[in-house]
């Protein structure tokens, strides 16, 4: 993103995770200089209306929050952000083979294995209150160099060496 670049978030309401994320986005924006500008998404108006925002105000970016209610809209977020040519980070690898541009998230795979492993604990006599809150700990960075190309970005070769999976 050029310097003085906004970053902007689609806060999903429909969460209360988000609140916390949109005060990390807002936190990471000033340390690296920028401004941000969260749009509170409530329905799939909002989303509409966000993406002519985002372009009327020319933000360089956006960050997408996690959350149901943009998982089952990914299609749709993926078209605008793409119709549109901005650069979006969205939270789950589903985004990214969707179209998306990248993503960084939860591996859902980890988790569901994880939730494998306490039902097999629970039906072996364990209780629930008993076990462990467990934080997810893999996270999957994923780079769609296809949409990077479309939207005329050339991806760094650092940042493509991080990246968990290219999609070409």
């Amino acid at each position: 993103m050029p310097a003085p670049a906004v970053i902007g978030y689609l806060l999903d309401t429909t969460t209360s995770a988000s609140a916390s994320e949109a005060k990390s986005i807002e936190t990471a924006a000033r340390a690296f200089g920028r401004q941000s500008v969260t749009f509170k998404i409530h329905d799939e108006r909002d989303i509409d209306a966000a993406f002519m925002s985002v372009v009327e105000q020319r933000i360089g970016g956006i960050v997408v929050s996690s959350g149901a209610f943009f998982g089952i809209r990914l299609n749709q977020i993926v078209v605008l952000a793409n119709h549109y040519a901005i650069p979006t980070l969205y939270p789950r690898r589903e985004y990214a083979i969707a179209g998306g541009l990248m993503s960084y998230g939860t591996s859902f795979a980890d988790a569901y294995h994880q939730v494998g492993m306490y039902v097999g604990r629970i039906l072996g006599g364990a209780k629930p209150a008993d076990l462990p809150v467990l934080r997810p700990t893999k996270f999957e960075f994923v780079i769609n160099l296809q949409t990077a190309r479309l939207l005329g970005i050339a991806v760094p070769p650092p940042l493509l060496a991080t990246a968990d999976e290219v999609i070409e």
